[in-house]
């Protein structure tokens, strides 16, 4: 079979951090006749040269290429690409990872659009991602119709001829920002881009370690020169205008405005901030014309402004007033309705801790220039926000721990002002309403079994934040009971520290309550079994029964259907009473019973058939010397912890 897709990794010394990416590469569902790997090893010093060359000979799909250092990794990306044979070439970081049908997802999206370059969903575990570009797919995606610049890094599959037919490779050696100069230049070459935003394909990781290149300081001097570069790849390739200036805004805004707000600035030595500030200076002042900054959010444009008037004391000043604004939601009434968990909730900016006011009759003129002081620009910033009350957005994420992999949820909201400092001031709150659907919530599709928290997003004036929806006290808790929809168990909760609001799929057990259900609610007349259980069902809803005695275990089926208020379900089932014979049989219910890997759940009664039928008794409990045996285990694991404790405060 022709090679579709050869995924080059660049490697230098990865350590263990190596092994989810080579397993994410293994996994993968494109067949392996179909798709090559070739691991660049960039002069490694550790034992991963050992490590790649055992997994070559034991994968025929697998190729290793050793070189001597380079220094950074534009050079093995370009040795890959000379090695490579497949119609497309996709690059991977060696300390992250591909979902698992990535490559086939994209590749056959690339192929179905005829695109030069594919953008696969990206999710980030402990390091930020591009969010607005995969609010939705675009099979036919531009810099000017979609914020494709928002996504410079490589992780991304090209189309091998178009790299060949354009010559375009990496700048090699040592160096920061050859990714920028390499994507900006396919982008605004390439015949078509297209983005896949239905399956997250690529999983973007910081180490615990942080030692990713791309999180050690670097030289401003050095970083600057670089960019520069990026900047001449965007006037070589475009007319001075509209799209120059949005492209120009990403640097502007992303490697410099950013770098000089909030704790982000703040947080620097005094020193390299002042460095770094005076190499910004000098780019903005000598790159960009003002259609760059006229584009960005007001508080970016006042500290651009700032910048290029060559304020540093007051740039500083402004950061430390915005560190003070926050985001707070608070969660209202959470339930289920039809098959969907409802969750309101009220938002707004806080500034000191306090509910952020804005003035109730702004006056003011527009931002012309660098504001006098700081408490012009902030008078500024609260005025413009008002203007924009109407433009305000709330909306609610479903973020999966583990992964980072997010989606947005539908939200109906209103806006609500609010009168302060009586009727000199206002303030303006968020009220909202969201509907997670497990058939649904994870972009046209069931999220995967695990802990997804809730996050929050508001934008309002010159920033966008987000929070987690919370906290609540932990006084009488309560996020409402599980709900059984299209084979998922989705269990809202408060998490136990910070009393956030997150969603359990297919995970819990004892925390679902049906361990609460006392046997005598449980009815059984002639062969039909009755049970009252704490799970929403939108409709009467298929499950099966387990059946466990001794060594011995059946399945039955059985229905699920909703009370009048839609908060329980009436568990009932024919029951086999010529098998129910002899030791009490234990009950456990799966919710998906045409699922690959089913999941039963304990029921807590048991049935015994007799002469006089099928009778409900209490599940059988584990010994007495058992019991105390566990309890004697779970004493002991708390002493060795307690211990543990004090003997690392000790060493410290």
């Amino acid at each position: 079979m022709p090679v579709k897709v050869s995924v080059i990794v660049p490697v230098y010394n990865p350590g263990t951090y190596i092994e989810d990416c080579v397993a994410s590469l293994l996994r993968q569902s494109l067949p392996p006749d179909e798709y090559e790997v070739i691991f660049v090893d960039d002069g490694s010093t550790d034992g991963t040269p050992a490590r790649l060359d055992a997994l070559a000979a034991e994968h025929a799909r697998v190729t290793v290429v050793h070189q001597e250092n380079s220094g950074w990794s534009g050079k093995p990306r370009n040795v890959g690409i000379a090695a490579a044979k497949g119609e497309y070439v996709m690059f991977v970081d060696n300390d992250d990872y591909l979902g698992d049908e990535a490559l086939e997802r994209m590749y056959d999206y690339g192929v179905a659009n005829g695109a030069d370059v594919v953008i696969g969903k990206m999710a980030g575990r402990g390091r930020s991602v591009p969010v607005e570009l995969f609010r939705r797919n675009h099979p036919r995606a531009t810099v000017e119709n979609a914020p494709l610049i928002d996504s410079l890094t490589p992780h991304k599959m090209f189309r091998r001829a178009f790299l060949d037919d354009i010559g375009l490779r990496f700048p090699e050696g040592r160096r920061r920002l050859e990714d920028h100069v390499f994507v900006t230049e396919a982008f605004l070459r390439a015949d078509n881009v297209s983005v896949l935003s239905d399956y997250v394909c690529y999983y973007h990781v910081r180490r615990d370690d942080a030692s990713n290149a791309g999180f050690q300081r670097f030289d401003p001097v050095g970083y600057f020169k670089n960019l520069r570069e990026a900047l001449d790849v965007v006037e070589r390739y475009t007319e001075p205008g509209p799209v120059r200036d949005k492209l120009h805004r990403r640097w502007l805004r992303n490697e410099m405005v950013e770098r000089m707000r909030g704790r982000r600035l703040l947080a620097l030595p005094a020193d390299y901030r002042k460095e770094l500030f005076d190499e910004i200076h000098g780019v903005v002042v000598e790159r960009f014309g003002p259609g760059a900054a006229a584009g960005l959010q007001p508080t970016q444009r006042i500290v651009a402004a700032l910048i290029g008037a060559d304020r540093a004391d007051d740039v500083v000043a402004f950061a430390e007033w915005e560190t003070s604004v926050a985001l707070k939601a608070e969660p209202g009434s959470i339930r289920w309705e039809d098959g969907s968990l409802r969750i309101d909730l009220a938002a707004e900016y806080t500034s000191g801790g306090r509910p952020m006011t804005y003035p109730a009759r702004p006056t003011g003129t527009r931002l012309e220039g660098p504001p006098k002081d700081i408490a012009e620009a902030v008078a500024w910033v609260e005025a413009d926000s008002v203007a924009r009350f109407g433009k305000a957005t709330a909306e609610l994420m479903l973020r999966e721990r583990s992964s980072g992999a997010q989606y947005f949820q539908p939200v109906e909201f209103t806006r609500e002002i609010v009168p302060a400092q009586e009727g000199e001031r206002v303030r303006l709150v968020l009220r909202a309403t969201a509907a997670v659907d497990p058939a649904t919530a994870a972009g046209g599709t069931p999220p995967d079994a695990g802990l997804w928290d809730a996050f929050v997003r508001v934008k309002l004036g010159g920033w966008t934040k987000e929070c987690r929806l919370g906290p609540v006290p932990r006084k009488g808790r309560t996020a409402g009971s599980a709900g059984l929809v299209g084979g998922r168990v989705v269990l809202p909760y408060w998490t136990e520290r910070q009393g956030s609001l997150a969603l359990d799929v297919d995970r819990a057990t004892k925390r679902l309550g049906l361990g609460d259900l006392a046997p005598e609610k449980v009815t059984v007349t002639g062969d039909r079994l009755s049970a009252p259980l704490p799970l929403h069902v939108p409709g009467d809803t298929e499950v099966r029964l387990r059946f466990s005695g001794g060594t011995t275990s059946f399945d039955g089926p059985g229905t699920l259907s909703p009370s009048s208020d839609g908060s329980a379900a009436a568990l009932e089932a024919v029951l086999p009473v010529g098998r129910l014979k002899g030791a009490a049989w234990r009950v456990a219910l799966c919710p998906a019973p045409d699922a690959d890997e089913p999941r039963f759940l304990a029921l807590p009664f048991a049935l015994r058939g007799g002469m006089g039928g099928v009778q409900v008794v209490r599940k059988p409990q584990p010994g007495v010397a058992l019991r105390l045996a566990r309890k004697a285990r779970r004493v002991l694991g708390r002493v060795r912890g307690k211990a543990a404790s004090r003997l690392k405060a000790w060493r410290r």
